[in-house]
């Protein structure tokens, strides 16, 4: 499998995050948060177009309503970017009084609620928290006392959501309620403490299966989540691998970022391709990415 992996774009991302898959246009919007950078990548002419904000970016999501219109969360909240004119329209920071977090992975669920969570800069005090942004530009914590929320995904029936901790080095998967957008029980039900390093960003398959992203562990790996078993996984020559989604015209292609954050000189001589953008074609598809109605 691993013959089949494809340098899409040797971006030099210093943190690349948060792949998101525009089926209307097939373009890959995903992000550099430290290079402060969203990418736009066009899968049918390869064109690549880069805007340069500001501050750090950690998800970024089309609106149904407008071409132009995206979703984003920056370190100091939810904004919404005009990708065109580069401009900003502010919507509010749950976490103004937490000036040691940022916002990280951001997902919309299929009523088109935004689902992002936040994380602690030093990766152990659980200070952080998710939350719902509803599509009236209203928040809500769902979750509390994390340390790192990272990749989320939801059942194709939308009974559950799945949600990683990173620190914790589990996959929790709680009951949800789609009508309302609660949480109800929650359940570990993927032990990642013997795995390659640490879990970050995630996707789902239409087989239910989660892909899992390994952060120090230059790796993507599959897990059934009925049974929390590891069924595959993917090498790559880079090991900050951050996050991964299904695209392509059928699906059938996974996107996964990676990082140059945290390597050091001789570390990058060695995997010189790291922050770059990688694609691999399976024999199994993905599912829509869900975008935000405001």
């Amino acid at each position: 499998m691993i013959e089949d992996l494809e340098l899409v774009l040797d971006a030099k991302a210093v943190l690349g995050e948060g792949p998101c898959w525009d089926f209307r246009n097939n373009i890959l919007y995903w992000v550099d948060i430290e290079g402060k950078k969203v990418h736009m990548y066009n899968h049918i002419s390869g064109e690549h177009k880069q805007v340069q904000l500001e501050r750090e970016v950690s998800a970024v999501i089309p609106c149904i309503t407008k071409d132009t219109e995206f979703i984003v969360t920056l370190d100091n909240g939810f904004h919404l970017l005009n990708i065109e004119t580069e401009q900003l329209k502010f919507i509010g920071d749950p976490e103004r009084d937490l000036k040691q977090n940022r916002f990280n992975d951001g997902k919309c669920d299929a009523y088109g609620r935004l689902w992002a969570g936040t994380m602690c800069r030093d990766g152990k005090t659980k200070d952080a928290a998710l939350y719902c942004l509803d599509n009236e530009g209203k928040w809500t914590e769902k979750i509390s006392h994390l340390s790192i929320s990272n990749g989320m995904a939801w059942t194709s029936d939308n009974e559950y959501l799945y949600h990683i901790d990173t620190p914790a080095q589990t996959v929790t998967r709680y009951e949800y309620d789609l009508e309302t957008g609660k949480l109800g029980k929650a359940k570990q039900i993927i032990d990642f403490s013997e795995e390659e390093g640490f879990p970050d960003g995630m996707t789902i398959d239409s087989e239910g299966m989660l892909w899992i992203a390994h952060y120090g562990g230059g790796r993507v790996s599959r897990w059934n989540p009925e049974s929390g078993e590891k069924l595959s996984e993917i090498c790559l020559p880079v090991p900050n691998v951050t996050s991964c989604t299904f695209g392509g015209e059928k699906l059938n292609e996974l996107y996964i970022t990676t990082a140059r954050s945290g390597l050091d000189d001789e570390e990058l001589k060695k995997y010189p391709q790291s922050g770059g953008l990688y694609k691999i074609k399976l024999h199994i598809q993905g599912v829509k990415t869900y975008l935000y109605q405001n």
